[in-house]
C-alpha cells in the first residue's frame, strides 16, 4: 500500500484508500473517448481470437480431420484467450488498461505461428471491463460495458472477411492484415488511452489479489451466468459454420454469413441488456433472456427446417444471449468491490470462454457417435435451465444482500 498522503482539510487520507466519488467521470467528452478506444481495441483483438473458425470446414477438408478434431483446431484459441483471462485481469487491476491494452494487443502479432497466439486476444475482455467501469458511475456501467461488449463484435469481421481473403489472396492474408490491425491499435493505445483520474491500485500479488475474487460468491455466480450467456455465443461464433455445413448442407460461405448475423444481433443486443439491467436490474433480464434460450435451444433440438424455425430459434438464442452477456457484468458492476473488479472479471471472462470451448468439442463427439446434434443442443437447454435457477434463487438473494448494506 501506498505511503503517500494527500491532506485536505484536517483530514490525510492514503492515495490508495482514500475515497473516490466517480460522479464526474461521465462528464464530458474523455470517458466517451476511453469507451470508444477500448471497444475498438476490444473489436480487434476478437478479430483476431476468431480467425480460425470460419477455416475450420477448410482445415476438415484439406486435413482429412474428423468432427472432433476440427472442433479441437478451432477451440484452441478460445482456451487460451479464456485461461489468460484470469492473470490478465489481475494485472489491469494493478497496471491499467493504458498500459495492458497495448501490451496484449502486440502480444497477438504472433498469428502465423498458430493458434495459441491468436488466443492471447482473447484476454483482451479483461482488460477492458475494468478500465471502462473506472471511468463510469454505478448509474451508467451497466450501459458502458455493454457498449464495451460489442467489440465482440470482431468475430463477424472474421466470419465476413477470412474465407473471401483466403480464396482471392492466400490463406496468409487475413492473418497479416488483422497483425497490421493490431500493431496500429498498440500504437494508438499507447499514445491516447488514460486510466480513469484516482483509479485505485490493490496491494498485494497478483495471486492474492486473484485469490481475493475467488473468494467473493458474486464472482462464481457470475461466472456460472457468463459461462451460459457468453459461453453460449462463442461456441456458436466458432462452431455455428461447421454445424450449418454439416445439418444442413450449407455451402462454407453461406454458412460463415447467417453465423456473422447471429453474430451481428448478440453484439447488438450486448449494450441493450446492459442499458436494461441498468434500469430494471440484472435479475429480471437474466431470468427472460434464459428463457429464451431454454425455448429456441429445445426447438433446434429437432433440426427443424432452416427457413422459417430454424433461423427464427437461432436469432432468438443470439438477441437472448447477447443481452445476458451484457446483464451479467451489470450485475459484476453492481456488486463486485471497485479494486477486484479486474480480477473478477478475469475468472468471471475465463468461465465465459472455457463455456465456449466445451460445447463444440461436445458437438462434435455427439455427431461422431450419433450422426445428429439434436443431444448438444437439448443439452444447452438443460444448463441454460439449471442458470435460471441460479438466477432467481443465489443471484436474486446476493443482490438484495447488496442493497440491505448498501
Amino acid at each position: 500500500m501506498s505511503s503517500k498522503l494527500e491532506t485536505k482539510g484536517n483530514v490525510t487520507h492514503s492515495a490508495v484508500d482514500r475515497p473516490v466519488d466517480r460522479t464526474d467521470r461521465a462528464s464530458g467528452v474523455q470517458p466517451w473517448v476511453m469507451l470508444i478506444l477500448a471497444t475498438v481495441g476490444f473489436a480487434v483483438n476478437f478479430w483476431a481470437w476468431a480467425l480460425l473458425s470460419p477455416l475450420g470446414p477448410k482445415f476438415k477438408d484439406v486435413l482429412h480431420l474428423s468432427p472432433f478434431a476440427q472442433a479441437l483446431v478451432v477451440a484452441v484459441p478460445v482456451i487460451v484467450g479464456s485461461l489468460g483471462r484470469i492473470p490478465v485481469g489481475a494485472l489491469t487491476d494493478r497496471f491499467g488498461g493504458r498500459v495492458m491494452f497495448p501490451l496484449v494487443s502486440l502480444a497477438t502479432i504472433v498469428p502465423l505461428v498458430g493458434g495459441f497466439f491468436l488466443g492471447i486476444g482473447g484476454t483482451s475482455f479483461a482488460i477492458g471491463v475494468p478500465f471502462v467501469n473506472a471511468w463510469f458511475p454505478p448509474a451508467r456501467r451497466g450501459l458502458a460495458i455493454g457498449v464495451f461488449g460489442m467489440g465482440m463484435g470482431g468475430t463477424a469481421i472474421s466470419a465476413l472477411t477470412t474465407v473471401k481473403l483466403v480464396t482471392a489472396h492466400g490463406t496468409a492474408t487475413p492473418f497479416i492484415i488483422t497483425a497490421c490491425a493490431l500493431a496500429a491499435f498498440a500504437v494508438v493505445a499507447a499514445l491516447v488511452m488514460r486510466d480513469a483520474p484516482g483509479r485505485s491500485v490493490p496491494p498485494g500479488t497478483m495471486v492474492s489479489r486473484v485469490a481475493a475474487a475467488a473468494r467473493l460468491r458474486v464472482t462464481w455466480q457470475a461466472a456460472a451466468l457468463y459461462a451460459v450467456t457468453f459461453g453460449g455465443y462463442v461456441a456458436f461464433s466458432v462452431y455455428l459454420p461447421a454445424y450449418l455445413k454439416t445439418a444442413y448442407g450449407l455451402t462454407q460461405a453461406d454458412a460463415a454469413n447467417r453465423m456473422a448475423g447471429f453474430v451481428l444481433l448478440a453484439v447488438a443486443m450486448r449494450p441493450v441488456g446492459g442499458w436494461l439491467a441498468d434500469r430494471v436490474g440484472p435479475v429480471r433480464v437474466l431470468t427472460a433472456v434464459l428463457a429464451v434460450v431454454i425455448a429456441g435451444a429445445t426447438v433446434q433440438a429437432f433440426t427443424p427446417s432452416l427457413v422459417p424455425l430454424g433461423t427464427i430459434a437461432f436469432l432468438s438464442m443470439a438477441a437472448a444471449l447477447g443481452a445476458g452477456a451484457g446483464a451479467v457484468f451489470a450485475l459484476v458492476a453492481q456488486v463486485a468491490p471497485a479494486d477486484k473488479v479486474g480480477s473478477v472479471t478475469g475468472v468471471v471472462g475465463a468461465a465465459g470462454g472455457l463455456g465456449g470451448f466445451v460445447p463444440p468439442l461436445v458437438m462434435g463427439l455427439v455427431y461422431s457417435q450419433f450422426h445428429n446434434y439434436g443431444a448438444g443442443l437439448a443439452a444447452l437447454a438443460v444448463v441454460a435451465a439449471a442458470a435460471l435457477a441460479l438466477t432467481v434463487t443465489g443471484v436474486r438473494s446476493a443482490l438484495t444482500a447488496r442493497t440491505a448494506n448498501v
